[in-house]
């Protein structure tokens, strides 16, 4: 019977947590992440300014689970790039992107001076959709607000961010452009190699 009483309470917190999940909208996905980043940003302030790597790492375990990496990486890269390489080079692209995007990302981030976010209603809401824009603003005191765009998908019950812009300026695009050139001279394993010696410089 007591055994019979924890599964029933187990399957209650289970059923309790997946109608979170599943009530949490894009917007309030994003204001949780940012909210939970920017907190420890703030809470690590003195230590980010002799270790940045603190801020990859920050970002690796508040941020990531939140973007969907796989489809990121395969817009990143082009169809036809996608397409043309091998299931090891996908993975060790989708690697070295995650890596060099979080970085990237985390320079940004290493910045902050308590700007705070604004976001804006979606357009046309978001119920019985699978994928949106969020808008928002990055509010700065003594300077023009700085537009930022999320486009998202719904995995499941989980909205997750595939591509972002700042100032207009889409993250993915960007990358594919610059791809888009190395894969024209070298293929597949030169940008993998380019890759790699970037993240590395940088470590």
């Amino acid at each position: 019977m007591r055994i019979l009483k924890r599964g029933l309470i187990a399957i209650a917190l289970w059923l309790i947590a997946s109608i979170a999940l599943a009530a949490l909208s894009p917007t309030d996905m994003l204001q949780n992440a940012t909210t939970n980043m920017l907190k420890a940003l703030q809470q690590n302030k003195a230590t980010i300014k002799t270790n940045r790597g603190l801020v990859e790492s920050l970002a690796r375990q508040i941020l990531l689970p939140h973007i969907d990496i796989p489809t990121m990486s395969r817009l990143a890269l082009g169809r036809d790039g996608w397409q043309k390489a091998t299931p090891a080079q996908q993975s060790e692209f989708t690697n070295q992107f995650t890596t060099l995007m979080i970085r990237t990302y985390s320079t940004a981030l290493a910045s902050y001076t308590n700007q705070t976010v604004q976001y804006l209603p979606i357009r046309g809401g978001y119920e019985g959709k699978k994928q949106v824009q969020v808008d928002s603003q990055i509010l700065q005191s003594g300077g023009p607000a700085i537009p930022v765009s999320y486009k998202l998908v719904l995995r499941g019950n989980q909205w997750m961010v595939y591509d972002f812009s700042v100032d207009g300026v889409s993250l993915v695009q960007s990358f594919r452009s610059q791809f888009a050139q190395q894969l024209n001279q070298g293929g597949m394993p030169a940008l993998l190699a380019s890759m790699t010696s970037h993240n590395a410089s940088r470590s």
